[in-house]
């Protein structure tokens, strides 16, 4: 039966704690294979994804400020920790692929550590959703190619996505079927229990089924590639190596972007109501000092999980006490089972990294996003194709890319409206065919433009107003501001010069209902001053008074002249 999230003076209660550590037990059971299977797609040892469930997890749980997000390593970090490792350590060297590791994880904690201290905490929105969607789309597409061979026993040389696809296919012949057979079972295993039994322990059930598979067959004498030896023991004291830094720096923003991206986006899902709101800045605070304390102990880049955070809840954790039961049993793991871990066969620990990567890809989204959206749609298209094409690192430039075009479109063409009346009533709207019988003021033209005005749209909402000027031939242009809530200097520039360019032409500007902030600017660059506080109106509806004033002066003078 589902627990509702009880109160802060709740937590320490003994029925708390029981429901926590009952939810830590279950995640490490699914927690802990998956954490050893992500360590070999970012080409680590095995021991390091329980590294990465060891300090991490005990961090994050004394300093985040969700109650339930499970922290260690994901697939998406595990695959681009594993592209930047290839680049710097390309002949595979156990002992320098820690080091570098430990490095690139310091790096991604300095890096989530300072973003903190700016308070940065914005960024967890800075990839689009669907954008986001067909990143993820294709980090699975390639996990999953990534991990084939392992199933079929066979090496092939990592040249790119399209060239490992084909060296896969030439590769089918030569396929082990003893493998094949040990990765089917595994599937098998892994698939049913997560169809009859969501959130179940079915990592942990694989996991133990291969092991034991291994010792009783004696599988590597039969072809079978095993993990082999796994040191016994808490890990060791790993120290950066500095000369690596520069070449891990720009991966390692990457993945501080992904870490916490993810980990925002987990946090948020799994707040239940009454519980405290999860804040982003702290949240860059405590990922930060969980991969920086973890990069001296030999940690792969750690992220809070949406699976692994889904069984806690699912399983009626209340606390981060059950993520600190969770890196206990991983403790416990490292010192009791390691050598029965050295056991397990990679087609094992493949079919687990395949069976919950595909969970990345999401065809149902694809289609949500088609149906609202086309532009959105080849986004996420986009955003997938380009991690095929240039690999995953790369692949996070061009979402990053999609998202800031795609923000910049949005606003690269604001509405520009012509504000009327409605005939025989006090209500101001824009011009529509809806409503023909709207008036307008002969001489005045009041037009509305929306949203912030800035360097990227202040052209267009300037050529909009003019084309309007011409059509219209007003004696006086009153800009409605009240749906502007900034202008960025270059759009002000634009609007002091395009001030004057009416003044040539005869044609005088108001601005109306500009908000404090928009006012202040106006202000400080002196266009307050030479337009003159009657030409600074509170709202439209004052600047159509005003307008029929001037114009009923007028012709009061014309009859005196006259008379």
């Amino acid at each position: 039966m589902k627990q509702d999230p009880p109160g802060a003076s709740a937590l320490l209660s003994p029925q708390t704690l029981k429901l926590d550590v009952i939810a830590g037990l279950t995640a490490a059971a699914v927690v802990l294979p998956k954490a050893m299977a992500y360590a070999t797609v970012a080409g680590l040892p095995v021991a390091v994804g329980l590294y990465t469930a060891l300090l991490p997890m005990v961090i994050y749980a004394l300093l985040g400020s969700s109650r339930v997000l499970s922290v260690s390593s994901t697939t998406t970090l595990a695959i681009l920790a594993g592209v930047q490792l290839s680049v710097v350590v390309p002949d595979g060297d156990p002992a320098r692929l820690m080091v570098a590791g430990a490095t690139l994880t310091g790096l991604v904690g300095v890096i989530l550590l300072l973003a903190s201290l700016l308070r940065l905490g914005f960024v967890a929105n800075f990839i689009s959703t669907p954008v986001l969607t067909g990143f993820k789309a294709g980090i699975g597409i390639v996990i999953v190619l990534d991990q084939v061979p392992k199933l079929m026993g066979v090496h092939i040389v990592k040249q790119g996505f399209f060239h490992d696809l084909l060296s896969v296919a030439a590769q089918v012949p030569h396929s082990s079927l003893l493998t094949l057979a040990v990765a089917g079972a595994t599937l098998a295993v892994l698939i049913g229990m997560e169809r009859l039994w969501p959130h179940s322990p079915a990592p942990l059930v694989a996991v133990g089924g291969g092991i034991a598979a291994s010792w009783f067959f004696g599988l590597k004498t039969q072809g079978v590639a095993i993990v082999g030896l796994i040191p016994q023991g808490l890990p060791s004291l790993t120290l950066p190596d500095l000369v690596l830094v520069e070449q891990l720096l720009p991966g390692a923003l990457g993945i501080a972007l992904m870490s916490f991206t993810e980990s925002i986006a987990a946090g948020r899902a799994f707040a239940g109501p009454g519980e405290p709101q999860i804040n982003a800045n702290r949240e860059l605070l405590a990922t930060g000092a969980a991969n920086l304390g973890g990069a001296f102990f030999g940690a792969m880049p750690a992220g809070g999980g949406t699976s692994q955070t889904a069984v806690v809840r699912a399983a009626g954790g209340q606390s981060q006490k059950a993520s600190l039961i969770t890196a206990g049993a991983a403790a416990a793991t490292m010192l009791l089972l390691a050598p029965l871990l050295g056991l397990l066969p990679h087609a094992t620990l493949a079919a687990v990294v395949i069976v919950y990567s595909v969970g990345l890809i999401q065809p149902a989204e694809f289609r949500a996003i088609l149906k609202v959206r086309t532009m959105e749609f080849r986004w996420a298209i986009t955003a997938c194709l380009g991690v095929l094409l240039f690999g995953t690192l790369k692949g996070i430039v061009v979402a990053i890319v999609l998202s800031l075009i795609g923000l910049s479109s949005q606003t690269a063409q604001p509405r520009v409206s012509i504000i009327g009346r409605k005939r025989g009533a006090d209500v101001l709207r824009p011009l529509s065919p809806e409503h023909p019988d709207d008036e307008t003021f002969d001489g005045l033209l009041i037009v509305r433009p929306e949203g912030r005005i800035y360097f990227v749209n202040a052209p267009y909402v300037g050529e909009q107003i003019k084309a309007l000027i011409e059509q219209y031939q007003p004696q006086v242009v009153a800009l409605d501001m009240s749906r502007v809530p900034d202008i960025e200097y270059s759009a002000l520039q634009m609007l002091m010069e395009g001030e004057t360019r009416f003044a040539e032409r005869g044609v005088t500007l108001w601005l109306a209902a500009l908000n404090p902030g928009v006012l202040e600017v106006v202000r400080k660059a002196g266009l307050a001053e030479r337009l003159g506080r009657d030409r600074l109106l509170f709202n439209a509806r004052a600047a159509i008074e005003r307008f029929q004033a001037l114009q009923a002066g007028a012709s009061s003078a014309t009859e005196r002249a006259a008379s």
